[in-house]
This record gives structure tokens, sequence and C-alpha cells, in this order.
């Protein structure tokens, strides 16, 4: 077949898909259309294909070649339809919150975060977009809070935003975040562990070199392989270990920020390249071990901080985790057994004894206690009936109750816990702004220093710029003055660890040293944190051991947690035990009848009134038979045997101590009085335990928060440094600055001396690394230090450093200069 120049015009054969040849005129009838053709072997398989009745292939072959042309040029396509889904009300509705009519607030998660400059970068842009109103990005977690006004600008497209400067966006959830926090650490751990391997055998092939040169007995052929083994292994560090900071200094140059890796990129790549061509020439000075050495342990320090921010981050996640995956719903008479996401408010939902609550809502059905410590940190189940509020991830654990769901989703209790948490961990205290300033700025100093030292030198000597400006570089790499304050932490952390005290930030020690104020929850951290018996009083003629029996084979029939308080002592089990909610047992003991509980309801089965209370404090249980009453049993939490030596011991150091608490019954003052504790708030939630901290803040107070509950983590995330008990939860441990691990309150004193003199530590290192600075740098830019010298400088730098820090190791005693010292 022939056809017209005209109609093929230039093409590919539709068939191999090579270009027509100039004057080829084949062309192939194919679906109705004429396909051009290369040449008459294409034209003739072709026309088998379609006559055999097998034109499908081509169909099929198109498809596929569209879909991958799709792939290939248009994979923005894909992510702009995903990021359209997520302005669907229906998708929004876990992770964006109606802050008012037209206003929305979201909380992502963003990917390729690595520094303060990321968090500045992206919270500039993001405010200059139209709409917004807030923005907020937490460096620690990597999350983002984002609040735009829906008339003006939709999620979607600030997502874009976000990916157009280099970052990606997504919706918190906790699945999703979990999946991307262990992706991240194993990314991590393969850079660090091929840098670390490379590292340990380029140093020893440095080591013999160095030692090679000071002897000057090395032959020139063990010199090249040495050279080129070193070459061969630091290769993979700086290609693959190293892509981190490569990638980071590029987005930041795209950007027009800068940021600490855009040196550190500088000096790997420089150093690297540098001593390639010194191993092809054949001359000149070699610098893998520093190159190798300087990636390794930034990818430490790396990792580090990443492990921290995932610690901090899943307590979010577990925090919501809190909630079943499953609820069952009431259709009329019929239940119906559902994931716990679909549940909307206005339904009715059933939870049975032993089962979580699904979702926020209030009683309609039915009465029972409900177990609230996991919100709260209070040990004691609360009452609950028709009409009462009760709360997502709390537990029911007497009766079956119905609720109807009032909150679900974002504007639930969970929800807004974790948004207060992610708040204040946003709020940046003022030393960290200032650093990140500094850093900038640091930076910037950097470069422009090693920019007129190759310039000048490229004028007075051009041999000598790039060996020079190399040196510069080294030289003012702050390999001592970033170690200066992360050493002596490292050491002190180390030591306090030992002592029985962990610590997961690395502020927690200077913060330690400059407190003003140390503020205590009550429940679990001043005191046990469980109910335990401290008074028995009879009142008939059967001994305090008679009574005990009686007592704890009765409750042996229940799981409530004042029973737990007699389990100890049951030697046997009441028989006929019924179970009278918020009111106390009933059972029978060798055919006597008993009742143990609120002195109405156990005094009303001899038919008397109840006795007097024999005290003011402390939960009174009165046991009676049918003929009279019997005794008294005094439940109250028990102070921790350590708490009064510790208290005195922090008013000592100069620290004012305060009680905040969510009991709100008079044994908050009791505790305080035995405690010597001057200022007490009780009957405080999670927001007003915030709202304090907060004041003292603005008050110019530098506050440590000890607690133990899931109703802290608002407070011990706002405090300027916060620290959990051994027994907390889990999620309250998670998301602490420290832990006494040891249990023991008089470690916190213990922790704040070695505080004041880590900072001692801290501000002698950094004289001596500005002191080094300010000597070697001029040294260097005039030529009078080599490469080889400014890495040595900067080693033994940094010995000095370490060395210095090491001091830490040893327990501080009871010293004034450390005692009195603010």
């Amino acid at each position: 077949m022939n056809a017209s120049a005209d109609s093929l015009r230039q093409a590919s054969c539709y068939h191999c898909g090579l270009p027509v040849p100039p004057g080829a005129h084949f062309v192939a009838r194919i679906d109705g259309q004429d396909r051009p053709m290369c040449c008459p072997g294409c034209l003739a398989v072709a026309q088998t294909i379609v006559e055999g009745g097998l034109d499908n292939f081509y169909r099929h072959r198109d498809r596929q070649n569209a879909a991958s042309e799709r792939i290939r040029s248009n994979g923005t396509e894909q992510r702009q339809l995903e990021l359209r889904l997520f302005d669907d009300p229906e998708v929004q509705k876990e992770f964006v919150h109606q802050s008012s009519e037209h206003e929305r607030e979201a909380l992502l998660v963003i990917e390729g975060i690595t520094c303060a400059a990321c968090i500045w970068l992206l919270e500039r842009h993001l405010q200059q977009q139209p709409g917004v109103s807030a923005v907020s990005v937490n460096l620690t977690t990597h999350r983002a809070r984002l609040r735009w006004d829906t008339r003006e600008t939709r999620l979607s497209t600030l997502l874009g935003e976000i990916d157009r400067i280099g970052y990606q966006g997504h919706p918190y959830q906790p699945n999703r975040e979990e999946a991307l926090l262990e992706q991240e650490k194993k990314r991590a751990i393969r850079r660090l562990g091929v840098a670390g391997v490379a590292m340990m055998q380029v140093m020893m092939l440095a080591a013999a070199m160095y030692a090679g040169d000071l002897a000057s007995s090395m032959e020139t052929r063990f010199v090249t392989f040495m050279r080129w083994a070193s070459f061969v292994l630091a290769t993979p560090v700086v290609l693959y270990s190293a892509r981190p900071f490569y990638q980071a200094a590029l987005r930041d140059l795209r950007t027009r920020q800068l940021s600490m890796d855009v040196p550190v990129s500088i000096a790997i790549l420089g150093a690297y390249w540098a001593s390639v061509w010194a191993t092809f020439m054949g001359s000149g000075e070699v610098y893998f071990d520093s190159v190798t050495m300087f990636t390794f342990f930034l990818l430490v320090g790396r990792f580090m901080e990443m492990q921290a921010r995932h610690r901090t981050g899943r307590a979010g996640n577990a925090l919501l985790n809190l909630l079943p995956t499953s609820a069952i719903r009431l259709q009329g008479d019929r239940e119906e057994l559902i994931p716990a996401s679909r549940l909307s408010p206005g339904d009715r939902v059933l939870v049975k004894p032993g089962h979580t609550i699904p979702a926020d809502g209030r009683v309609v059905k039915g009465q029972s206690a409900v177990d609230e410590s996991a919100l709260t940190g209070e040990y004691m189940p609360l009452s609950r009936g028709v009409g009462d509020p009760v709360v997502g991830g709390t537990q029911n654990v007497e009766h079956p109750i119905e609720i109807e769901v009032t909150e679900t989703g974002s504007d639930s209790r969970l929800s807004t816990i974790v948004r207060m948490l992610d708040r204040a961990q946003a709020e940046k205290p003022a030393v960290a702004r200032i650093a990140d300033r500094v850093a900038r700025y640091f930076v910037g100093a950097t470069l422009v220093t090693a920019t007129v030292v190759a310039g000048s030198w490229a004028m007075i000597a051009p041999q000598d710029a790039f060996w020079i400006t190399l040196s510069v570089l080294v030289v003012t790499c702050p390999c001592a003055l970033s170690l200066a304050t992360p050493t002596a932490l490292t050491t002190a952390t180390g030591t306090l660890r030992q002592q029985g005290i962990l610590i997961s930030r690395g502020h927690v020690l200077e913060s330690f040293a400059t407190a003003t104020h140390v503020v205590f929850d009550k429940t679990g951290t001043l005191t046990e944190g469980n109910l335990q018996i401290q008074e028995i009083v009879p009142l008939a003629e059967l001994d305090s051991t008679q009574l005990l029996e009686r007592a704890a084979a009765l409750e042996s029939g229940s799981e409530h947690p004042i029973a737990r308080a007699f389990s100890a002592f049951a030697t046997r089990r009441a028989d006929a035990i019924r179970n009278h909610l918020g009111q106390g047992l009933e059972g029978q003991l060798d055919g006597i009848e008993y009742r143990i509980g609120q002195p109405a309801f156990a005094a009303e089965l001899t038919g008397h009134p109840a006795p007097a209370l024999p005290g003011d404090t402390g939960l009174w249980l009165l046991l009676c038979d049918r003929t009279r009453a019997l005794g008294w049993f005094r439940l109250d939490d028990q102070i921790r045997p350590e708490a009064p030596a510790a208290l005195r011991t922090l008013s000592s150091l100069g620290l004012n101590c305060v009680m905040l608490t969510g009991d709100a019954s008079a044994a908050a003052h009791k505790v305080a009085a035995t405690l010597g504790i001057a200022e007490v708030r009780k009957g405080v939630g999670p927001e007003q335990k915030l709202a304090y901290l907060n004041a003292l803040a603005e008050q110019g107070a530098e506050v440590i928060m000890v607690g133990d509950g899931i109703n802290d983590i608002p407070a011990l995330a706002g405090a300027r440094t916060s620290v959990a008990m051994a027994g907390a939860t889990d999620l309250a441990k998670t998301n602490a600055d420290a832990v006494l691990i040891a249990n023991d309150l008089t470690r916190l004193c213990d922790a704040i001396r070695l505080a004041r003199k880590t900072r001692t530590i801290i501000r002698e290192n950094l004289a001596w690394a500005l002191l080094y600075n300010l000597l070697a740098l001029p040294l260097a830019a005039t030529g009078f230090i080599a490469p080889y010298m400014a890495a040595i400088g900067m080693s033994a730098s940094s010995l000095v450093v370490v060395g210095n820090a090491l001091r830490l190791s040893r327990r501080p005693r009871s010293n004034p200069r450390y005692t009195a010292e603010s």
C-alpha cells in the first residue's frame, strides 16, 4: 500500500516504533485508520496480524504504552489525583478538625525534614499561601498543624505546595506513620552500617600510612595500594551513606536557604574528590579517613535524633490506639458488630463489661463503673449512669451500658489531647529559636570565609588555593564546637542511667541546671498510686486480724481496685457474693451474712444507723453482720517513703515545689502538709495543668514537671522539662523527657546536682572550642596549616573536649558549688 507524503509526514512506525525514513510511503489500515510503516517487512507483518483477526494485539499494546507513558511523563498526575481525594469531607473526617464555620485545621506528617531550616522554609512558604491563617511544624515529630479558610483555598492545593518545595505531606494516621517511621529507621541503619564498616577499614589503612610518613620508610607501591584501597572503601560512604546530606543541601539551595547540610556536603565532596585526584595523579594528600569518619559521626548524630523523634511520635499514635477496632451498634433490638471507625454521632452502642468504650458519648441506658485511669491517672473507677458523659478509650468495668455517640474522629477527646500534645511540643522555647538563627548565620559565615580564602589564594598562589580552602573547611568544621555540649550531655546521661534515671532528650540536663520550680502530680508520683489498708478500727469483740480475714473473704469476689487492697490477706472466699454497684459487697461466711462498703449500705443490714466516721481523711469502709457493726477499715494511697527526704533536698537546692492533682478530696492537702509543699492545686484536669505551667513560664519560671498518667501528658509536653515515674503509663513514659526507672524521687535530686556540674563542663568545653577556632582559622587561611594538620588539630581539639566531659562519669557529691548555683 502507498500513501501520499502529506498524509504520512514525519512519524514513527506503528508496528516497531522506529522513525519512518524520508521517502518511505508504506501504510497499513488498522482499526479503520491508516497507520505509517517504516519498511515492507513491518507492513507485511502488520497486514498478516490484521488479516489473521489478531488486531487486538495493537489495541492491548496501545493501552499498555499509554499507561507507561502516563507513569513516565505524568507522574505528578497520580499525586495530584491523590491529593484531590483529601478535599472529600469523608476522607477529612479522621484528621481534619473544624475550628469555625469556614476554618479547618489538619494534622499532617511531613516527609523530608532534616533540620531547623526545613521548619523555617515550610512555615514561611505555607504562611504566604492565600487562605492560610496558621501553620506550625514540629521538628521533633515532623508533624504540622495547618489551619486554612475553605472559602479561599483547598487542602489539596496546600499539600501540592508542600510537594513543590521538595517535601511530602500526608494526613496524620497512626498506622501510616508507623510504617513511615519503620522505613526511615531501616534506611538509616543501612547507611550507618555501610559508613561504620568502611570507616573502620579506612582508619586502619590511614594509621599505617601515617606511621609510614613519620618513619619515612614505607615503599611507594604500598602507599599506592593503600590509597586505592581507601578509595574503594570510601566511595560507597560518599555516594550512598552521605546521600541524604546532598539531597537536603540541593533542596536548600533551590529554595535559597542555608542549613548545615550545605557546608557538610561541600566538605565531604571536596575532600573526597581532592583525594580521588591525588590517588589518580599519585601525588598530594588523601583524606578518605576524614571523609568516612566525618560522615559516620554525622550519621550517628542524625540516627540518635531520629530515634528520639520516633519515640515522641509514637506517643500520640499509642494514645489514639486506645480506641478499640470494633463496636457493637444497636439497630432496634438487633446487635451489629462494625468497625469503630464507622460510628457516627447519634449511633447507639452497647458496651459490655470489660470492653473499651469506642467513642465519646453519653449513657442512655444502664449504670456501671468506668475505669478512666488511662486518661485521668486516678485509680478509682467512676460511677456512670443515664445522662452521664463517657470518653472513648476508657473501660467499662462492671455492667453493660448503652451509650449514644456524640463525638468521633478528630472531634473526640483523645484526638483533642493529641492536638494539645502536638501544640505544646511545637512551641519552641526562646533558647531554641535563638539557636536556629545562630545556626543559619554560622553556616553563612563559614561559606563566606571559605570563599574569601579561595579567592584570595587564587590570585596569590593558584596551585595552593584548593588545599588551603580545604584546610579552612576542615578547621571551621565545628567538630569540637558541636561536641562541646552533646558529649557532656551524653556522658552525664550515661552516668544518670547507671543511677536509675533515663534521659531521652538532650536538653534535659540544661533545663535541670536552670530549673526554678518542680511541679508534682500526686497519685503515683508522690504516692504509691494504689489503695492500701492504713487503719483498722474494731467496734465489737473481733480483733483486727479477724476483721481483716472476713473483709478479705468478701472482697475476693470483686475485681474493683478497693478489693485489690484486701487480696493479699484473703485465705478463703465468701459464699453467695453479690456486688451492689457503687455501694459495696454482700456475702456469707459460715452461714452468717456480712456486708462491707459504704457506711449507710453496710449498716442497713443491721437495721441501725451507721456509727460516726472515726476520721475525715481517706476512704472508710464499714463491715457489718445482721446484728451489729463490726469494724472500720481506712484505705488510702501511701506516700512514697523517700518523698519527704527528696522534697527537703529539692528545697535546699533552691527549688520551689508545687503539687497539681486531679484528686479533689481532702487527701491532697494532707499529702502536701506531710511533705511540706506550700502550693497545692487539686481537682485539676489536663487543660488546667497545662494552663498553670504556661502561666509559670510567662512569669519567667523554668519548670520540671513530674507525673505518671496520660492525664499528665499535655502538661509533660508543655513543661520545659518532663519526668515520668517508672510505674507511669507507657504513654507518659514515652512522651517524657526523662524517666525515673529506679522509681526513686531522690534520684531527681542527684540529676539536678549533676546537671549543674554538666553546665560548668559545657562552658569549659565551649571556651576551649572557641579558642581553638580563633587560633586555627587564621593560621589555616594564611597557609600555615596543611589539611592533614587541620585534621589532626581538629581531632586533638575533639579529644580535649571529650576528656573533659568524661569527668562527668563520676557521681556528683553534695558539693555547695553545684547545690547553691542557680
